[in-house]
């Protein structure tokens, strides 16, 4: 019989080494050690900047106009070069009152957007025809990518001896402007889509039609809205060309009034006003865009 030497244990004790036997385990040593802190990590890109994004936007613009305004005040700019900021704004204040500029920029919004209409028919409609059937890439591609070549400005002439001088060699040049960036891009969609997808809708039992509505359209989507953005511009740039053509309304007429009197405050306005439009169009673009493509997340910068 052996007796114990070992000090009693109070009941408190042994609560508190309980404790510390749950929250310590053996080691490969045979030794105890505590569990490690665990310390959440928060991504970069989470990170609320101080600065909103609205200002860092904002800022580049208004910077060039600081600058622009300093260079008119100390006459390296004179005003028979390029008027100042305030006087552009007063003479853009005074053609919005006598209502000559929002009268201009209803003629050439209405022929941006009867253009564009026609120009986006027939860039789609060509595009799914030449990317979605062999046949018609042999008939479409190549005499598409012949054309896109030629410079549209330079058919001018020749659209003033088919349609005279109204608004249709107008029309005209913004649809040809049109047609060829949103084809490309569309086209490019509809054969970038993967093979692998195909595969599976048919495997899946997807008509020709099922494949073509759940399938292609949707992957060459991306694509098609690029192409829109990119036509957008082009059919704003189309428009200061037709407008040249023996005008007597729109932005363009406005210009070239300016031009024969010399007013270079009335031409920076008619392009600040040509360059608001088509941020305004990108912008319902972009939103459009966001809308229909919810289903790809996609990269948004760091």
């Amino acid at each position: 019989m052996s007796i114990s030497h070992a000090p009693p244990v109070s009941p408190a004790e042994s609560s508190s080494a309980g404790k510390q036997g749950a929250s310590t385990g053996p080691d490969s040593t045979g030794s105890t050690a505590s569990a490690p802190e665990l310390v959440p990590l928060v991504p970069s890109s989470a990170r609320r900047t101080r600065v909103p994004r609205w200002l860092r936007r904002t800022s580049g613009p208004l910077l060039f106009l600081v600058l622009w305004q300093v260079l008119t005040s100390v006459e390296v700019l004179t005003p028979e070069v390029l008027a100042s900021p305030g006087t552009i704004a007063r003479v853009g204040a005074d053609l919005v009152s006598d209502g000559s500029l929002p009268a201009a920029m209803g003629v050439s919004l209405q022929r941006v957007a009867v253009g564009l209409l026609c120009g986006v028919a027939v860039g789609t409609g060509l595009a799914l025809l030449s990317g979605l059937f062999r046949i018609g890439e042999d008939l479409v591609d190549a005499s598409v990518q012949m054309l896109r070549t030629v410079p549209f400005v330079g058919l001018i002439p020749l659209f003033i001896i088919w349609f005279g001088i109204g608004e249709a060699p107008k029309v005209a040049i913004i649809t040809l402007g049109v047609s060829f960036p949103l084809y490309l891009n569309v086209y490019a969609g509809i054969r970038g889509v993967d093979s692998q997808l195909i595969e599976a809708g048919e495997s899946l039992g997807l008509s020709r039609w099922g494949l073509v509505r759940h399938v292609v359209l949707p992957g060459a989507l991306p694509g098609a809205m690029t192409g829109l953005r990119y036509s957008l511009g082009i059919a704003w740039l189309a428009l200061v060309f037709a407008e040249q053509i023996n005008a007597d309304a729109g932005i363009g007429f406005l210009m070239v009034q300016a031009r024969d009197f010399l007013r270079t405050d009335v031409i920076v306005v008619c392009l600040i006003v040509y360059a608001f439009l088509g941020l305004l169009a990108d912008f319902v673009v972009r939103s459009l865009e966001r809308l229909l493509l919810q289903w790809r997340p996609t990269f948004t910068g760091r």
